[in-house]
């Protein structure tokens, strides 16, 4: 197996692909179509499809859309239309998410002849050079950059593998996607949530931009958490990153799901209902604490909030996208409960971040009284994964609303069964408009 990441980006074959590395490659690629077809109805998606189709004319088919773009723009709808809806994959190490990225670049430079055992491959390598690019930007670099930063290496990684770039011009790929890849800061989306989320559109962007340059010669400096940064490639293809992300059951941000855990076991261990509850106290570690808004003036700052999805988890015993829409969102009920949260930092929960996401939470009933919980983490994590009837239940609730039952279920076929199709199957799926 190459430990080069140079030489692992075009020499991964997909017969060097484990079974359950290759299944976790076909979960991935379920729950982030899922969640982009969930996604598509957000002012987020519809603004970023429309400059994309309207600004950016080309040929690449949009996203579950009949419009076009040129293959760059067409990442970047696709990338920001997933990020829209804050319910995709992650990796605890990065604090972010490689397929967001990534998926999008991949499916703007797959060549019509692919396959679909090679489009697998190549995402799994993706992930894999994710996962490490990711590590050595936050070990090497003292602000914390949004997914999009590492993502556009990444993007540029599969893009050079599908398009069969050389090794140089690989090279110059990943250095131009990292020299102008989206150095944006994550926590002033944080405290300030608005369209611009976690920047996976732009490196999508970007990293599909930089295999077109370097294909026509254009050069880059080396990237630098790729070349420079050794201690993170030596288990590369035999420890498998793939196999180590994470699922959501809600879609918000990662750091607010740990206290969504812990409102929700109270909430059944003591049969409670949201008006049996004066105030929540929510223990966590700081970049949760920040995930500070209580009234949001959009579902983006609803997804972006501790305190809000921990009322509606009060209020519904569940945290589902039609609870954070637009209209949804001025429910008396749950701003009560979300202006009636406290945020407390506590040391043991930073140390433990990002590996572990801890959060414990006390409520006060109305008589005065005080229920405790234990230590929470949030579900879905790679050592307790969801199954795979779970994830498809997760699938179905985001994709066929928005797809059709019909179309929702075919789509499901062909992910699970892609390694022996050609990748044309799938974007016969994808390039149709929404019903």
């Amino acid at each position: 197996m190459h430990t080069d990441p140079l030489r692992f980006i075009h020499g991964l074959s997909p017969s060097d692909i484990p079974a359950d590395v290759l299944q976790g490659a076909k979960r991935s690629l379920l729950d982030l179509l899922g969640v982009a077809a969930g996604g598509l109805g957000t002012q987020l998606s519809r603004i970023i499809r429309d400059h994309a189709a309207l600004d950016m004319p080309g040929t690449t088919p949009l996203l579950f859309d009949a419009r076009h773009a040129n293959p760059a723009a067409a990442a970047m709808a696709a990338g920001m239309t997933i990020d829209s809806l804050d319910g995709h994959d992650g990796f605890n190490p990065a604090k972010g998410h490689i397929g967001c990225p990534l998926l999008p670049a991949m499916l703007a430079l797959a060549p019509e002849t692919c396959s679909g055992a090679e489009f697998l491959a190549t995402m799994v390598m993706g992930y894999e050079m994710g996962a490490r690019m990711a590590m050595a930007q936050h070990a090497t670099t003292p602000d914390y950059h949004t997914s999009g930063s590492w993502g556009a290496v990444a993007g540029a990684a599969a893009g050079a593998r599908l398009l069969g770039l050389g090794h140089q011009a690989t090279r110059h790929a990943l250095g131009i996607a990292e020299y102008h890849g989206p150095r944006s800061q994550m926590m002033r989306c944080i405290d300030f949530p608005t369209n611009l989320k976690d920047g996976s559109g732009w490196g999508a962007l970007c990293g599909v931009s930089a295999v077109q340059l370097a294909r026509r010669g254009f050069t880059g400096a080396p990237a630098i958490t790729v070349e420079d940064a050794p201690a993170y490639w030596a288990d590369l293809g035999t420890r498998w990153y793939m196999l180590e992300q994470y699922f959501k059951p809600y879609p918000v941000c990662r750091w607010a799901q740990a206290p969504i855990e812990a409102v929700l076991a109270l909430r059944r261990q003591h049969g409670l209902k949201a008006g049996d509850v004066a105030a929540i106290e929510i223990e966590t570690f700081h970049e949760s604490v920040r995930l500070h808004v209580q009234n949001p003036q959009g579902t983006d700052a609803a997804q972006y909030s501790t305190s809000f999805p921990c009322a509606l988890a009060l209020v519904y015993g569940d945290v589902q996208a039609q609870h954070l829409s637009d209209d949804a969102i001025a429910n008396p009920a749950v701003l009560r409960l979300s202006n009636a949260t406290t945020m407390v930092e506590n040391a043991h929960a930073n140390a433990e971040f990002p590996l572990t996401r801890l959060a414990r939470v006390r409520l006060q009933r109305t008589d005065g009284s005080w229920l405790q919980s234990g230590w929470h983490t949030p579900r879905w994590d790679y050592q307790d994964p969801p199954t795979d009837a779970e994830l498809r239940a997760k699938f179905d609730g985001f994709a066929t609303p928005v797809l059709g039952a019909g179309k929702a279920a075919d789509l499901a076929q062909v992910i699970a069964t892609l390694d022996t199709r050609p990748l044309a199957d799938l974007r016969a799926l994808l390039g149709q408009p929404s019903s």
